[in-house]
């Protein structure tokens, strides 16, 4: 199955897909934030041991509140985790705010993009609403240390989540794999992920099935370590590290910096290719900050080599339907 039309469809689709027994696969689609879309296959069981899971991690069932477009991993999954509560998803679109929907429905989660999230929080009412869910799921990206301490200042309980449609949505709450998820790093960095959750390959491409699936691990993008207690930290994708005049430069670190400059709102950092440098550290920075600025406010607390060489003004950074950056339309502007 492959959800298609309005939500409402989506919602009446997956109902009826969730309560099947034949073989038929749930087809999500990928952001496509870093090029072409890829079509993953969920198993029922996949989707229904990612419930299960998320159910016990966060101490029960109970109706969700969509805010994501319904076709990605992490809408599907709202719709789900409802359901099998018993209860259709609240739908945001269908209300003139998130705080109306609050107000007239009373749904105990909602699943959050950063930049959702740091917009409802300079709004006093939706930030209110905020409050009254059991708990705020926050994936989709890294998340800001400096956006997180805002919203639990605020009272709002929020747990972070990592994983992708690959795992049939968030697999790692708050560094903690879900219960019969394994995660390993390699040499390299990269991080293997298996476990109940996973996916069955990728529609019409068996060669890339066959690259990321390995002795029952999916092979993930993402660079990141394990620590003594056992909790996950995703360092980014193993292409954001930026090779700069034979630095190694790990982009994510250093948008991070820029995000607490005090004249920065929002940034994003890439790597460009650049005929002097291999590839140029560019910053796509929302705010007043100028490059001299940046680069001494990065150099305070990091190497002057991952100083960014470039910065591109903008009003806002472009997003995804998903609410990811689009990092296509990004490496355009430079």
């Amino acid at each position: 199955m492959r959800p298609v039309g309005t939500t409402q469809d989506v919602v009446a689709a997956m109902s009826t897909w969730l309560r099947g027994t034949d073989e038929e696969a749930l087809i999500v689609e990928t952001s496509g934030s870093t090029g072409r879309p890829k079509r993953v296959r969920l198993s029922r069981h996949a989707v229904r041991a990612s419930i299960a899971g998320t159910e016990r991690r966060l101490g029960g069932a109970g109706r969700w509140l969509l805010a994501l477009p319904a076709t990605y991993v992490a809408g599907l999954q709202v719709i789900a985790r409802s359901l099998a509560a018993g209860a259709e998803p609240v739908l945001l679109e269908e209300h003139a705010s998130l705080a109306e929907a609050v107000a007239t429905h009373r749904p105990e989660f909602v699943s959050l993009v950063p930049t959702q999230l740091h917009r409802l929080l300079d709004d006093p009412a939706q930030g209110e609403a905020l409050r009254s869910f059991t708990t705020v799921l926050l994936g989709g990206g890294p998340i800001d240390p400096a956006l997180r301490a805002r919203a639990e200042a605020q009272g709002v309980r929020v747990v972070a989540t990592y994983g992708s449609a690959e795992t049939a949505g968030g697999c790692v709450y708050d560094g903690v794999a879900l219960d019969g998820v394994a995660l390993a790093v390699e040499v390299d960095g990269r991080l293997r992920i298996a476990g109940p959750t996973l996916f069955d390959g990728y529609d019409g491409d068996p060669a890339l099935s066959a690259e990321v699936l390995v002795d029952g691990w999916f092979r993930t993008a993402d660079a990141a370590r394990i620590d003594e207690d056992g909790r996950l930290h995703v360092l980014g994708r193993l292409d954001d590290m930026v090779i700069s005049g034979g630095v190694n430069v790990p982009a994510p670190r250093v948008a991070q910096r820029l995000r607490e400059h005090p004249d920065v709102t929002d940034a994003e950092v890439l790597g460009v290719p650049d005929q002097e440098w291999g590839q140029r550290l560019v910053a796509f920075v929302v705010g007043t900050a100028d490059l001299a600025s940046l680069r001494d406010w990065v150099a305070q607390v990091h190497p002057r080599s991952w100083a960014p060489r470039q910065i591109v003004g903008l009003d806002a950074l472009p997003l995804l339907d998903n609410g990811k950056p689009d990092r296509v339309t990004l490496r355009s502007l430079a």
